[in-house]
């Protein structure tokens, strides 16, 4: 590799470093919606890894996981409630005009949440096709 390729190369990723720094949600409530649906999607991330078998089934952490998405999705209202004008959060201003309807599809994930069975990977897997119903439910309306 040339000294020009590896100084081009160089000065590309410096580029893509600051522009991936840039896009980042500055907004501290924004943030903290963010954070909290990392820990859903990690949450689900972890029940379906168990559900799919993709993942030994391991009751502690299906417990965990399940604890986890269930105060995740009780703090959603308290996380959207005040909006925000950051060009780097993803929920659409439907959340707020509609925030009725919001707080309904949040309440179907704690229940969904609430509902699945953590003692074995067959409770787990029955219980989150209702988990997948409601996140694709509220993101197909409220997520950009």
């Amino acid at each position: 590799m040339t000294r020009l390729t590896r100084t081009l190369f160089t000065g590309l990723a410096i580029v893509a470093g600051v522009a991936i720094a840039q896009a980042a949600a500055t907004d501290p409530d924004v943030i903290a919606r963010q954070a909290l649906m990392k820990t859903v999607g990690g949450s689900v991330k972890t029940l379906g890894g168990f559900a799919s078998g993709q993942v030994p089934f391991d009751a502690a952490a299906a417990e965990t996981a399940k604890a986890a998405l269930l105060a995740a999705a009780l703090d959603i209202e308290a996380k959207f409630m005040t909006q925000t004008a950051d060009p780097e959060q993803e929920a659409k201003p439907a959340v707020w005009t509609s925030w009725a309807d919001f707080l309904v599809k949040a309440k179907a994930l704690s229940d969904a949440a609430a509902a699945v069975d953590a003692t074995s990977a067959e409770g787990v897997a029955a219980g989150m096709g209702a988990i997948g119903g409601t996140c694709r439910d509220c993101h197909s309306t409220y997520r950009s």
